[in-house]
């Protein structure tokens, strides 16, 4: 038996989003006693249950996880710093880092650019990312002025063609930059995982919400 179905209160809602995020949560869950019962890669189905009749995870893009969060369609959910610092926060809870889905954020430029330089000149740079928010508020931090154009996808393509002098992006394990002659010149921050928590939900379902919010920080410890 899991822990959420030890309560009459109404059932839960987790928001996942599919690939690593959902792959890492899947041992928090096992440790609150939650199997999911089918496999998003392969089943069509956005709403999945499981093996607890009182738990279903929904799944969205990684970017919209705080959002059905914060507006109550979902309960709880798993998301990355990145998107969290791009979100705002605003209506969330943040009880615990996850430690899943690790990466850094950087600053990444084709391999014949002089980053350092330009920054040292006081250049206009030109940065393609999807993380606009953190991007300006490193670049304002270190008094480089930039024009910043939001992409969603492909972001190694942009200094490939010309778009941008430099592009802010995840990076996990920096292949695809080395694929893509790109080089990573500058750190921004660690990126992983956190558990997110609507703040409306925490109050009307804690005697289901806070026996799986302990279980999953206390299988974190054993993820850092």
């Amino acid at each position: 038996m899991s822990i959420a179905t030890q309560s009459t209160e109404p059932g839960l809602i987790l928001a996942l989003s599919k690939g690593r995020i959902f792959d890492d949560t899947l041992p928090l869950l096992a440790s609150a006693g939650i199997s999911v019962l089918e496999n998003p890669e392969t089943s069509r189905k956005l709403i999945l249950a499981t093996n607890d009749p009182g738990v279903r995870v929904l799944i969205v893009r990684a970017t919209d996880v705080p959002t059905y969060v914060q507006y109550g369609a979902a309960d709880f959910g798993v998301a990355g710093k990145d998107v969290l610092l791009e979100h705002g926060g605003e209506g969330l809870y943040q009880p615990v880092d996850l430690n899943i889905a690790a990466c850094r954020m950087s600053v990444a430029v084709n391999a014949g650019f002089d980053y350092e330089s330009a920054v040292r000149q006081g250049a206009r740079l030109r940065v393609a990312t999807k993380f606009v928010n953190t991007a300006r508020q490193h670049f304002a931090s270190k008094g480089v002025h930039v024009d910043l154009i939001k992409l969603y996808g492909s972001m190694e393509l942009a200094p490939l063609v010309g778009l941008s002098d430099a592009i802010v992006d995840v990076v996990s394990t920096g292949n695809t930059l080395r694929a893509n002659n790109l080089v990573e010149v500058e750190k921004i921050m660690e990126i992983s995982s956190r558990l997110v928590v609507n703040q409306a939900a925490l109050k009307l379902k804690r005697a289901r919400l806070q026996p799986i919010i302990e279980a999953f920080e206390r299988a974190s410890k054993t993820q850092g």
